[in-house]
């Protein structure tokens, strides 16, 4: 079996805890304390603001390891050096380097991707790491490192079944990231950041809320992305900002995101340069096909789907059909509420067990028509308007991706 596949085939498994990942790193020599590392988790906007603040300290000038998942065309996007994906030559080494160890402490497959992660930024010699969070934070693979930054952008509904079952237990777990005397930033609100507090407060952690201790102010779309000036309750320093983002949800990020690289080193101008050139695929993902618009989001939850949404209507981006695939542990009535109504709907499914049946969703979506082929469910989608959004999972985004680039679909569970 090849490197890659033998990596795949660990997908099922999923058993959380730090024991297997600490071992793990002992085994190579503990390569997560060659550099200092940030940590981003949160229900939604994770991969944004880990993305935005890995450019802005490269605009700092620092050498920055960015570790984020899942990936939507190729592995190698979710470990990079500079901006750059793991070469494939290094990869496959590295996996075969790591083959034993996992299979003698049981690895799964995220925790040989975080491994793989840590030893590659060691071995290429970054000065940071910045880490998206997998799942919740506590008992997360990339909490094995001892962060010198955590970022936690919000807490929402979802993966109740495993973090669960309440919004507050969903909290608790995401702050078990914080460490004592350690800086943490949160756009939360409500409840979740009434736990987040509560939680920094007993870590002795400094927390930095959005909307009390720094703001987005004054948010404005641009013809290309959106604008918005960082302001600090603190200082009275503020900063307009401009990014190539679709959705005022992302000035929450992209806020956490200047934030973040002001406190771990960089200087205003890198922040805006930064956040000039931050991008995050998949994320409102705005593409020509065939002369035709085609924009992309992951939104596979409840608040992605609310957030998908708004920003459709903040850009001007409606009327359009819809291409929708949910994955099967997601509360499809949410979704379907913040959705539907928005345009004609296409229903289909990606390639994998975990995505769900269209058929099953049809009673949420009165007049949708079902496609299973995504490809097909897309030019169903163009046949009634001149604009379609895929949405619904980012693993139904990524297949869409590959598909347009003339590749096969990948069976995908992490």
């Amino acid at each position: 079996m090849d490197p890659l596949s033998w990596l795949y085939a660990r997908q099922g498994r999923f058993a959380p805890g730090l024991e297997r990942i600490r071992a793990f790193l002992a085994r190579l020599g503990h390569p997560e304390e060659a550099y200092p590392v940030a940590l981003v988790g949160g229900t939604n906007g994770k991969g944004t603001t880990a993305r935005a603040l890995a450019a802005i300290l490269e605009e700092a000038g620092f050498r920055v390891g960015l570790y984020t998942s899942p990936h939507l065309v190729d592995f190698r996007e979710r470990i990079q050096v500079q901006g750059r994906p793991i070469p494939e030559e290094k990869l496959l080494a590295l996996l075969a380097e790591l083959r034993p160890h996992a299979e003698r402490l049981e690895a799964s497959f995220f925790e040989v991707a975080t491994a793989l992660a840590l030893l590659h930024f060691a071995r290429e010699g970054v000065e940071f790491a910045v880490l998206e969070v997998g799942l919740g934070g506590r008992l997360d693979a990339t909490n094995a490192t001892e962060p010198v930054l955590s970022v936690v952008t919000n807490v929402g509904h979802d993966h109740l079944e495993v973090l669960g079952p309440t919004l507050k237990d969903v909290a608790r777990e995401k702050a078990g990231i914080f460490r004592g005397g350690v800086p943490a930033l949160t756009a939360a609100r409500g409840e979740g950041l009434g736990v987040l507090r509560a939680e920094a407060l007993a870590r002795k952690t400094p927390l930095w809320v959005l909307g009390e201790d720094f703001h987005a102010e004054g948010v404005e779309a641009l013809p290309q992305g959106l604008a918005f000036t960082l302001r600090l309750e603190r200082t009275g320093e503020a900063l307009r900002l401009t990014a190539r983002l679709l959705g005022p949800h992302q000035a929450e990020n992209l806020a956490l995101a200047a934030l973040s690289g002001r406190l771990l080193g960089a200087g205003w101008e890198a922040v805006k340069r930064g956040v000039a050139r931050a991008e995050n695929p998949g994320r409102l993902q705005r593409l020509l096909w065939r002369g035709r618009e085609l924009l992309l989001d992951g939104a596979h939850n409840p608040e992605g789907a609310l957030a998908l949404r708004e920003a459709l209507r903040f850009h001007g981006l409606l009327p359009a059909a819809f291409v929708l695939g949910f994955s099967r542990d997601k509360d499809h009535a949410a979704m379907a509420e913040a959705l539907r109504g928005l345009g004609p709907v296409v229903l289909t499914r990606y390639a994998s067990p975990r995505s769900e049946d269209p058929r099953a969703l049809l009673p949420l979506f009165p007049g949708a028509k079902v496609v299973e082929d995504p490809l097909e469910a897309l030019e169903e989608a163009f046949s009634r308007e001149g604009r379609v959004v895929v949405a619904g999972s980012l693993y139904l985004v990524g297949e869409v991706l590959r598909r347009l680039e003339g590749l096969p679909a990948e069976e995908r569970w992490q």
